[in-house]
């Protein structure tokens, strides 16, 4: 395993982390998860990535922090980099919610509770909300790392704009400052190349990317003409939608053809991709999800991998045809 960076900050993290988004604490038994768990970290995966929601559709708030809850706390504290989120419901309340004073420390503490810790290392906050003053959401993080309990403040899926006034905001009120981003970022989802990673490169902000795969589909396990597997996320109705509405012909033909380029190289097209995006200094971690331990084995092979100019330049090839 390879570490990077946190952007510009000390913390060093493992070049592929794993999620818990739509597998731990809902889809895979609590053995499935502890083999995929306890595979990673013996194969250098430091950074473990969940959310107050991860499992909630299934079960219930809080379902995935504590599943990690039951087995992190085997491992020395220091050894890994835990990180966890805010905004989304996770109740019928109106406090429930978003990125007040109140539900931040609410929910802070509640997955504190759940992940058996006394400290997580990244605290994001899950998207941006409208609804509260950039400076009340900015306020509480920071009250959070005073008080021991958040070591880093994270953002997620903000936009360009929003993150430079976070940035801002943080410098004119001399608060702890924005050290990672977690956007989308994939072979077949790139809008952070425009405005987003300039400025996180720019301002020392790290991100760790999520969906590298793109939920499967560059796996290669979707094909042309073929009807989607049935143990796929694509067949899943309930977690499928935003799969299946991607798997177009032009797509599918773009899947194809960077295949035979990870072929070309002895890689598989999930490998292939993973590097890729490693191929960006700015990236700190690529956030996968597996459903077996060997998926884990297969994907951390992309770390430390180098991809010559011929090869990135006929990958930007494959992704510019329409």
């Amino acid at each position: 395993m390879k570490y990077r960076k946190l952007g510009r900050y000390g913390v060093k993290v493992s070049e592929i982390s794993l999620g818990s988004w739509l597998t731990y604490g809902a889809s895979y038994g609590k053995e499935r998860t502890e083999a995929c768990i306890r595979k990673a970290y013996d194969l250098g995966i430091n950074y473990f990535d969940t959310a107050d929601v991860y499992g909630m559709g299934q079960t219930h708030a809080g379902a995935a922090e504590e599943v990690l809850g039951e087995i992190l706390p085997d491992y020395p504290r220091s050894s890994y980099v835990l990180a966890t989120k805010t905004f989304w419901p996770v109740g019928d309340g109106p406090n429930d919610r978003g990125l007040s004073r109140k539900h931040i420390i609410e929910q802070c503490n509640a997955s504190l509770k759940r992940l058996k810790t006394d400290y997580v290392d990244i605290f994001y906050c899950h998207r941006y909300d409208p609804d509260t003053p950039l400076d009340e959401t900015l306020r509480a993080i920071d009250d959070l790392i005073r008080q021991g309990k958040v070591l880093y403040a994270g953002i997620s899926e903000w936009t360009a704009t929003q993150i430079a006034d976070g940035v801002h905001t943080t410098r004119h009120l001399n608060l702890n400052p924005i050290a990672v981003n977690q956007p989308i970022y994939n072979m077949l989802n790139r809008y952070i190349e425009d405005e987003v990673m300039p400025l996180c490169s720019r301002e020392g902000i790290g991100l760790a990317v999520f969906s590298p795969l793109a939920q499967g589909i560059l796996t290669g396990k979707y094909r042309k003409g073929q009807e989607i597997p049935k143990d796929s996320r694509a067949a899943d109705e309930s977690a499928g939608r935003g799969v299946s509405r991607l798997l177009t012909d032009e797509v599918l033909t773009k899947v194809e053809r960077l295949e035979a380029v990870a072929s070309d190289l002895g890689m598989s097209l999930a490998q292939l991709s993973l590097a890729w995006i490693l191929t960006h200094p700015e990236i700190s971690s690529v956030i996968i999800g597996a459903s077996r331990p060997g998926q884990i084995e297969e994907n951390v092979k992309a770390a430390g991998k180098t991809l010559d100019q011929e090869t990135m330049e006929a990958i930007e090839g494959i992704l510019d045809e329409q």
